[in-house]
C-alpha cells in the first residue's frame, strides 16, 4: 500500500516542484521562461496575503503532483473566494487519489480561511480531469474568453 501525503511546497521542493509544473505546462503544449519559474516559486514561498499557494502531493515521499491557488476578492460576497489554478498529477500516478487528495486539501485550507467557494477551469478536451471534476464538484456554464494586452 502507498502512503499518499498533502503539504505546502517548501523552498527544498525547488527541482521536483520545477520538474512536475514542467510536466504540467508541456500537457497544455506551452512553456514559460525560467525567469517565470523563479519568481512563480518565490511566489508560493512567499507567505503574503492574496498570494499563490502551492501543495504537494508525495506518493511513499515521492513528489508526484501539485496545485497552486490563489484567493480573491470577489465582488458578489463579501468572503474572498478560491482559485484553483494548477493542478497535475503525474500520469504514472493518476489512479491513486493524488489529484482528488489536492482539490480536497486547497478546500479544506480555504474553508480554515474562511473562504466560501474554490472554483478552476480546464480545457475541453481534458477528459481524464474532467471525470474526477464531474465527481467532486459541479460544471457551470461559464466560458472564458481572453484578450491579450499588446
Amino acid at each position: 500500500m502507498t502512503n499518499l501525503t498533502i503539504r505546502p511546497v517548501k523552498a527544498s521542493d525547488r527541482a521536483a516542484w520545477a520538474d512536475l509544473w514542467t510536466a504540467y505546462l508541456d500537457y497544455y503544449e506551452t512553456s514559460v521562461a525560467d525567469e517565470v519559474y523563479d519568481i512563480s516559486f518565490a511566489r508560493l514561498l512567499s507567505g503574503e496575503d492574496n498570494e499563490f499557494q502551492g501543495l504537494i502531493a508525495e506518493l511513499d515521499g515521492v513528489p508526484v503532483g501539485l496545485t497552486h491557488f490563489l484567493y480573491h476578492r470577489h465582488m458578489w460576497t463579501a468572503a474572498n473566494t478560491c482559485y484553483l489554478q494548477d493542478l497535475y498529477v503525474a500520469p504514472e500516478t493518476r489512479g491513486t487519489g493524488a489529484g482528488r487528495a489536492l482539490i480536497e486539501a486547497v478546500h479544506a485550507q480555504a474553508a480554515a480561511d474562511e473562504i466560501t467557494t474554490v472554483y478552476w477551469m480546464t480545457q475541453d478536451f481534458n477528459e481524464t480531469a474532467r471525470k474526477l471534476y464531474d465527481r467532486v464538484a459541479t460544471l457551470t456554464p461559464f466560458i472564458k474568453y481572453n484578450k491579450p494586452i499588446g
